[in-house]
């Protein structure tokens, strides 16, 4: 008798309705689906008050932790907002290195400013070494006169960037 092997969870990208991370992020919580919205803080102004806001990191997106069963996919995609699961191949949705969302929640847990940027394909692999986010893998850009790593999620085609010293990495 041949033991079935269970496949491990790994991390998926899940494109949402615009304006309904939360609320997805929510309501697979509460179906007990791991989930990973990465939020930054903004200043919001308006004409008579000013308020720190989240917001997504990568608007439209967020990630699941689950395994590639056809009923945990499907039990994501029926929750209410899900728009579809990234995929490069039609039903089979492209799994994410754990390296890379290990990375982007070091990120958010520190609080540091980061932005949006552009994918990058090309350009210099580095892991910083020192202090909070020691281990944080990505590509080392200099952009007028500062210092910017890029964490790349391949999936989605998307980066964040933060600023940082050049002496705090080391090529990987």
């Amino acid at each position: 008798m041949s033991e079935l092997i269970k496949p491990t969870p790994e991390w998926y990208a899940v494109h949402v309705k615009s304006r309904h991370e939360a609320k997805v992020n929510e309501r697979l919580i509460l179906k007990g689906v791991e989930s990973f919205l990465p939020t930054v803080e903004r200043l919001r102004k308006w004409k008579d008050r000013k308020k720190k806001v989240q917001f997504p990191l990568f608007p439209g997106y967020l990630f699941v932790h689950t395994t590639s069963e056809a009923d945990n996919l499907l039990s994501v995609l029926k929750v209410a907002g899900v728009v579809r699961m990234i995929c490069t191949i039609p039903g089979r949705p492209d799994p994410i290195p754990d390296e890379q969302i290990i990375s982007l929640q070091k990120l958010i847990e520190n609080k540091e400013e980061l932005d949006p940027y552009p994918y990058l394909n090309e350009g210099q692999q580095v892991r910083i070494t020192r202090g909070a986010l020691a281990g944080v893998e990505g590509i080392l850009v200099k952009k007028l006169d500062k210092h910017l790593l890029v964490l790349s999620v391949d999936v989605l085609q998307q980066g964040v960037a933060l600023k940082i010293s050049a002496s705090e990495v080391e090529k990987v």
